[in-house]
């Protein structure tokens, strides 16, 4: 391999929101930049070139800044030909741990693995933490690039540097989740929206509050996202099929009825979960407290199944068997007992509830799954357990 002191020339492959702003940043800083996109459409004040093989042919570092696995692997393949022996290809696309690994494997000693943890304005001002994997004389040769980026931080390898991204975004799913949680109460308790922005500002989401307040406080709708909702339900559905772990911040954010180009901020913006698919649940609650099982036939299809384990074996009720269980008159303890929608969770046309019923010396959890059926949502099963 030839030897380096500095890159002159690095070639961007990939001019979305982050290429686009790490080529601007490298250019600001003195490197020569030649930008190269799929989609042929790029804003941005570098020299940019129509064909990737003439971006690499006279780069020495080659920085992919790609959606995803599928297009590094792609890009990768349509410039093998013209990456010169001596070139350093450094990605810092999100892409699976499974993918970096092969990667690396394809390009041997040259490729260095460096996703990114930051949105647009910290490409922007060079204050990315970059996850950076690589064989350490090719990570030294890119050390000054990386430099004018951000802070970076050496791993083992490249399946360990795309897995550590992935679970950074995880617990930014969780803190827009969370945030989006907080709101939502707020507004349901008529809280003053700029009042309580404040106050989360204090906690442990006021980072996140502080980045993105404007959009938070419905002062700007942000026509250009620094991190799109779709890039981070993307990296969340990568993360469970790595772990084979589902997780609910995937579905959460995947099904968010905004479009997915989005800032993150608006996924914590969404409306509360309208009435209508809150009306099966409070008429299994009205059931309950009266026990006239007319209000379970309003809450649930005809078809139901209500499932648990009932002094010790598996039941499985027909509806029909389940109302029977009703004296249609309120339990004698009715005045002392509780219940609690704990969580509601729709996705288009099917939802999953959770409730917590604290009856007498008992407390159960149920959890429904909920159908939208000709205009009007119902239970169309229920699984219980009973706290011991």
């Amino acid at each position: 391999m030839g030897r380096m002191t500095a890159p002159q020339t690095i070639a961007v492959l990939g001019l979305g929101r982050m290429g686009a702003a790490c080529a601007t940043r490298l250019a600001d800083q003195g490197w020569n930049v030649v930008g190269w996109t799929r989609s042929g459409r790029a804003e941005v004040a570098v020299e940019t070139t129509g064909d990737p093989n003439d971006a690499v042919a006279k780069a020495d570092v080659v920085l992919l800044a790609l959606f995803d696995g599928q297009a590094c692997r792609q890009v990768v393949d349509q410039v093998s030909g013209s990456l010169r022996t001596d070139t350093i290809v450094l990605n810092t696309s999100t892409v699976a741990p499974a993918e970096a690994a092969g990667l690396a494997r394809q390009l041997g000693p040259s490729y260095v693995h460096a996703p990114v943890l930051g949105s647009v304005p910290s490409a922007a001002d060079g204050t990315l933490r970059i996850l950076a994997a690589a064989d350490q004389e090719s990570l030294d040769r890119v050390r000054t690039v990386l430099e004018a980026l951000g802070t970076v931080r050496q791993v083992d390898d490249a399946a360990t540097a795309a897995s550590l991204k992935l679970i950074a975004n995880n617990s930014l799913a969780g803190a827009v989740l969370a945030l989006r949680d907080a709101l939502q109460q707020a507004d349901a308790l008529d809280l003053p929206r700029a009042e309580v922005l404040d106050v989360l500002e204090l906690g442990q989401l006021g980072g996140l509050v502080a980045r993105k307040r404007t959009l938070l406080a419905g002062q700007s709708t942000a026509s250009t996202a620094q991190f799109t909702i779709g890039a981070l339900a993307k990296g969340m559905a990568l993360l469970a099929a790595a772990s084979n772990t589902p997780l609910r911040s995937a579905g959460e954010l995947a099904d968010t009825p905004v479009q997915p180009e989005a800032d993150i901020a608006m996924a914590a913006t969404v409306p509360a979960v309208g009435d209508a698919v809150l009306e099966p649940l409070r008429a299994y609650i009205r059931g309950h407290a009266t026990g006239d099982a007319g209000h379970f036939r309003e809450a649930f299809l005809p078809s139901a199944h209500i499932e648990g384990i009932r002094d010790g074996a598996f039941v499985s009720w027909p509806l029909d068997d389940y109302c029977a269980l009703f004296s249609g008159r309120p339990a004698p303890d009715e005045p002392t007992r509780k219940r609690r929608i704990d969580s509601v969770d729709v996705h288009g046309t099917v939802a999953t509830a959770t409730m917590t019923l604290w009856h007498g010396a008992d407390t159960f959890t149920d959890i429904f799954l909920l159908v939208l059926v000709d205009g009007s949502w119902r239970i169309a099963n229920k699984a219980y357990r009973r706290h011991l």
